[in-house]
């Protein structure tokens, strides 16, 4: 009996030491729960406002971008150039010798480093080239020049003789090389009752001096031919029937 009790511990005693050792091994789970948690806590108070991002969520500013550029108007293929047209001028990589503005009445542009060139019965792509030869033979290498037409000069026709409303008129926006004849009677006020449509004159300046074109509008009008194109300048006269 004496042995037993010196080398045995009773069942309560056991029972406690087991409850201790366990009580024991949690307070130090929860220490070390506290202290793992503790940078985090301290960063926290540190940086109120900072607060956790999702993966893969950019937190910079959304990029904006840039305008676009102004594309100007649509020229017709092989438009050519001429008086009071608005274009401009961009060299790659030469932002000082970007510039834009109007054609003066001699067909002329001031352009930076080069002073006043000339434009005018030029298409873009030739008034493009001509910049190139003349910026690569003084000042640049290999330059890479643009030229745009940002908006067209009024092109005005006249029409005169037996028409409605005589007088000049502006060549509409989506046509300024030019319009059909009939289209241009319609603009003004078509026909008057002695009018004579076979018996059209149309004068044209040209450099070289005036040429006179006789037209017969009412052969266009049956269908049977194919039409006559009024340019810009142009002065049309109807002629009156001799009935």
């Amino acid at each position: 009996m004496i042995i037993r009790w010196a080398f045995g511990l009773p069942s309560g005693f056991s029972r406690g030491l087991n409850h201790l050792r366990a009580g024991t091994r949690g307070r130090w789970l929860a220490i070390a729960l506290a202290l793992s948690l503790l940078p985090e806590f301290l960063v926290a108070q540190v940086m109120p406002g900072t607060a956790s991002q999702p993966a893969g969520v950019s937190t910079s500013a959304p990029a904006i971008s840039a305008p676009a550029l102004n594309s100007g108007a649509s020229a017709p293929a092989g438009y050519i150039l001429s008086a009071n047209d608005q274009v401009a001028v961009e060299v790659f990589g030469e932002e000082d010798l970007r510039t834009n503005g109007r054609l003066n009445p001699e067909g002329n542009l001031s352009v930076p480093l080069l002073g006043s060139v000339h434009f005018a019965g030029l298409n873009l792509t030739q008034a493009a080239s001509k910049l190139t030869e003349l910026y690569g033979r003084d000042y640049l290498v290999n330059p890479r020049v643009n030229v745009m037409l940002l908006s067209y000069a009024k092109r005005r026709f006249s029409i005169l003789g037996q028409i409605n409303r005589p007088g000049s008129f502006e060549m509409p926006d989506g046509s300024p090389g030019g319009i059909d004849l009939l289209e241009a009677v319609a603009l003004a006020g078509g026909y008057t009752r002695i009018a004579a449509p076979e018996r059209i004159t149309v004068r044209r300046h040209n450099a070289g001096g005036d040429q006179i074109f006789k037209v017969n509008a009412k052969r266009f009008t049956k269908g049977s031919g194919g039409g006559f194109l009024v340019q810009p300048g142009d002065t049309i006269t109807v002629g009156e029937s001799i009935f």
